[in-house]
Formats: structure tokens, C-alpha cells, sequence
């Protein structure tokens, strides 16, 4: 057996053959400019690697979950015209999840979580409309909301910040430059009062916002704060799939 049997890029059929999964994990992530020290795979990378530990806790505790190789690339419609910034439309992304959900039933996997990384991936309209049409149960999180970053970090940031350059710091701090090297991820304020307060909405055009695709300054950000915050994230996605996995998808209130 490999040493990650919850990862399916690392397992051969050998092991999947006679595993008995019945929670597959999805990570989402992006390809998109973050400020001038993380790199574009940002959020494919810190989806990925705690998918990996959020499988881990659950395995340890009994769970059979499997993580599927993490999708790269997000709804990037606001920063197309920044350099590479890779962009995925909503209705692809419906058109894959459709066809990784297929997959699974046909695979008697019936249960199904989005693991999303990336801010202008939203994929409840998605699942409103697949539900009906497949058995498999399918949910969503998004990692960053899971826990309150306030008693972490003194200014989280919304885009390559203290919080996301922690994070990074702790996953793969090769990866990250110098944070001497850092724009401050200063954000331009709307002119309007209702997108200012947040009860009005239109997606933001990148190069409008931030002069250097950051939102958040990221020189407080600590590999230590990254450790922290990803434990205690991992944590409660760990403990989420060993419920999940336990549960009757057909009798889940009380």
C-alpha cells in the first residue's frame, strides 16, 4: 500500500481495486497572479496539500476518503487582463463537475466535496442543479472560511495577505519570495456606497483594485501563523469527511 493510500495520484490500481472509499475529495484551486511574491499556482497549492492533510486526519480516524487531483484552474474573468491569469468559465466548470460526478456514481463513490481554494470559485448554483440529476450527495467548502483568522493574523488580507502568505510560508515556503520584495496589497475603495458596505455586489476588475494583484499586506505573515491557522483548518475538514463519511445521506436532520 502507498504511503498516502487517500491520494489518488499517488495509488495504483492495485490499492484502489480493494478500497472500499466513500468520500471522494475535489480540491479547486486557480492560476492567477498573487502580489510579487507567491507564486500563480497559489491556490492550487495550498487546496492541494490540505486536501491531503484533511484525508490524512479522517483516514487515521477510520474514514476511507480519497483525495482526486486538484483542479488548477478557477473563474478568472476579472483579471483577464493580467498577464496568465487563467481563466475558467462557470459553465466549464458545471460541464467538469458533471462529468468527475458521473464518474463517481458509475464507480459506486456516492458522495462528493468540493474543497475550494480560490475566491471567485462558487459552486453552490452548480450543485443546486446537479443534485437532482445524480445519487452521488455532493457539498462544498471553502477553506479559508472555515475558521476566524482574526486570533491568527492582525490583518488577514483578501488576496495574497498576511493569512494566504502564512499559509504558503508554511506549505511550501520555497516557493515564496522575499517579503521585502512584496507590494502592501493596497485596495482601491469602490466610489459607489453600496459595493463599499457590501450589500451590493459586481465582480472586481484586478488592475482597477490593486496596483500589484494584492489585497492585504503580507509583511506580518509567519510560517508559525500559517502552521497554526492550517491545523486548526485541517482539523475541522478532518473531522467534517469522518462525519461525512459515517452519515446517511438520507436522514441527515434531526
Amino acid at each position: 500500500m502507498p504511503d498516502r493510500p487517500y491520494i489518488l495520484a499517488e495509488s495504483t490500481w492495485k490499492t484502489v481495486e480493494v478500497t472500499p472509499y466513500s468520500v471522494a475529495i475535489l480540491p479547486w484551486g486557480a492560476t492567477e497572479a498573487h502580489n510579487f511574491h507567491l507564486p500563480y499556482a497559489t491556490d492550487t497549492m495550498q487546496c492541494d496539500a490540505l486536501a491531503a492533510e484533511s484525508a490524512r486526519i479522517a483516514w487515521e480516524a477510520g474514514a476511507r476518503v480519497v483525495v482526486l487531483p486538484t483542479v488548477p484552474f478557477g473563474v478568472n474573468t476579472g483579471q483577464l487582463d493580467i498577464k496568465l491569469c487563467l481563466n475558467m468559465n462557470p459553465s466549464t466548470q458545471a460541464a467538469l463537475l458533471a462529468d468527475i460526478t458521473h464518474a463517481l456514481e458509475r464507480q459506486d463513490i456516492r458522495k462528493l466535496v468540493l474543497l475550494n481554494g480560490h475566491g471567485g470559485n462558487d459552486f453552490k448554483q452548480m450543485i443546486r442543479e446537479l443534485q437532482p440529476r445524480t445519487s452521488v450527495f455532493l457539498c462544498s467548502i471553502n477553506w479559508y472560511s472555515i475558521v476566524r483568522p482574526e486570533p491568527y493574523f492582525a490583518e488577514p488580507g483578501d488576496h495574497a495577505g498576511e493569512l494566504e502568505t502564512s499559509v504558503m510560508l508554511h506549505l511550501a515556503s520555497d516557493s515564496v519570495g522575499p517579503l521585502s520584495q512584496a507590494g502592501k496589497g493596497q485596495q482601491r475603495r469602490p466610489r459607489i456606497v453600496a459595493f463599499r458596505e457590501g450589500w451590493a455586489w459586481a465582480p472586481r476588475r484586478w488592475t482597477q483594485v490593486s496596483a500589484d494583484t494584492g489585497v492585504g499586506n503580507p509583511a506580518a505573515a509567519t510560517a508559525e501563523k500559517g502552521r497554526l491557522y492550517a491545523a486548526a483548518v485541517t482539523a475541522q475538514i478532518g473531522g467534517f469527511l469522518v462525519d461525512l463519511a459515517a452519515a446517511d445521506v438520507a436522514d441527515l436532520y434531526e
